[in-house]
Parts: C-alpha cells; structure tokens; sequence
C-alpha cells in the first residue's frame, strides 16, 4: 500500500493496492473513502482558489480491481462500486434504458469519473441513477472484514445523505435482476439539458402480455426524501388490462399523489414537481 502525507497538513491519503487493504485500514480508524469525487468535492468545497476541506485521513478506491467488475451471474447484472458511469455504459452487456439514464447525468468529463457506487452512497433524492435501481430492485454487497451483507438498494438509503453503510464497510457491487421488460419510459426534468441536477426524474417499466399487465416497476426520484417506489400500487397493478387502466386512474394517482411530496428549492417549487410528476405517471400508464 502506498501512503502520502500532504505537505503542511496532518491528513494521510491511502492507496490501497486491494479491497483487503482498504478494509484493513478502515477497519482501524474513521476515514473518508474516496472513489471518483464528483459528489464528494462538491460537499467539501471551500471557497475559490482553496482545495477541498478533507479533515480526516482518505482512502482512495477508485482504482481496485474488485470494485471494478461488470459480469452476468445466474439471473443478476453485477456492477462494480468504482465502475465510473462511462464505463457502464460502453459495456456490451449494458441495457439500453441504463444507457439512456446515464446519458442524462451531467456531463462526459464527469461521467468519466463519477462512479455508481458514489452515486448510491452519496444518497440524495436527486441521484440520477436511483430510480432506475430502485425501479429494478437492485441489491448492494457490502462489504468489511468481517465478510459480506446484502441490502436491498430501498433499505439501505434513510435519507437525504444518509446510508446504513458502517464505518468500516464499502460497498462493493451492485447486483440488479435480469428481468425482461417489453416497455420502458424514462424522463429526466431539469432546467437544461446537460449538466444539470434534476428537478424531478421518472422511470417506469412494463411487461405486457396479450394487453395483461405481468410486471410493472414505477420510481420517481426529486419528489421526496427517498425515492418513491411502492411495490403495493405495483402489484395492484399487475393482471389489469393495459387499456382499462382508466377505470382505476383517479384511485392510482390520488394513492401516488401521497407518495409524492416534494420541496421548494432553487430548483423549483414543490407544485410544479407534484403536478409534473402525476402527468409523467399518466403518460407512462397511457391514462386520460
């Protein structure tokens, strides 16, 4: 492992050569992981002309071959933690809908370090790549010295900023279910087209048989604390007739409408994210 120390401070900046390494070091004291920093730096800014404020020692993990991972076991996508979202998406095994929402984060120069698993631990309401998780019922692997748990992406974010991550834990990989959607409908809302933080974000998916719903995975992301998902308006949904859905429209987007509750911010204005986010649920649902 190679250590530095900057010059004039006291903060040491580990370079672990393997994930054991950087549970061993975390596992002794409380440290800052480090991946891509996109997020991260942002958090720590300090005024212009200063470097980010790091006031504990950091362990950088971007570069460790475990966390860096993209396979297909059984019935899962497996994701490394480090996996910057450019890599993601030049993957051949990739899903278009993962291509399209990663599209819509910020920028190329930051999606060629910002990483998937910093965009998770990050946890907030806006995170571009939450709906689509939460839509397909991802599960994280954490990891620490003591061996591996896993926690389903909805537990493991308790709000704005805030994860059930220990202090001497990483995340490791994000695990996602191979289930065949024939539809899926995705929007981001924000104030430009690139670069920018999302006012509200939506992604539902179906799979339809003969006009029967089979399957159906609907996530809204901006529009709450956490991203609202619920499983309960999902399985009503299921064994309905994709064209009747009408008669059940106004009990659907009233149980929703209690789901989403969004905030004024420089952004935008809790009213329009609600109404926003009801007329994306009706143009996915196709209701009148």
């Amino acid at each position: 492992m190679v250590i530095s120390k900057e010059e004039n401070s006291n903060i040491i900046l580990y370079l672990p050569e393997s994930l054991k390494e950087a549970l061993e070091v975390i596992s002794k004291e409380e440290t800052i992981i480090l991946s891509g920093g996109t997020d991260l730096m942002v958090r720590r800014k300090r005024p212009s002309g200063l470097i980010p404020r790091f006031d504990k020692n950091t362990v950088f993990i971007a570069n460790l071959a475990e966390l860096k991972k993209i396979y297909t076991l059984r019935d899962y996508l497996h994701i490394g933690a480090a996996c910057t979202f450019s890599e993601i998406s030049n993957y051949e095994l990739i899903p278009d809908y993962f291509k399209i929402v990663i599209k819509d984060i910020a920028s190329p120069a930051i999606r060629n370090v910002a990483t998937i698993g910093g965009n998770i631990c990050n946890a907030s309401p806006a995170a571009d790549i939450l709906p689509l998780l939460y839509a397909l019922e991802a599960e994280l692997v954490v990891g620490s010295l003591k061996g591996d748990r896993i926690i389903f992406i909805e537990d493991f974010i308790v709000a704005p900023g805030r994860n059930v991550l220990g202090s001497d834990e990483i995340l490791k990989e994000i695990r996602i279910p191979i289930v065949n959607f024939n539809e899926y409908y995705y929007k981001k809302v924000g104030t430009r087209k690139a670069t920018a933080i999302s006012k509200l974000s939506f992604i539902g998916f179906l799979n339809v048989e003969e006009d029967v719903i089979k399957d159906v995975r609907i996530a809204f992301g901006a529009v709450a604390p956490t991203i609202v998902k619920s499983k309960k308006m999902e399985n009503e949904l299921i064994g309905k007739n994709i064209n009747n859905l009408d008669e059940i429209s106004e009990e659907l987007i009233e149980d929703y409408s209690d789901l989403i509750n969004p905030i004024d911010d420089q952004r935008s204005n809790k009213n329009y994210r609600k109404q926003v986010a009801v007329n994306l649920l009706k143009d996915f649902l196709k209701l009148k």
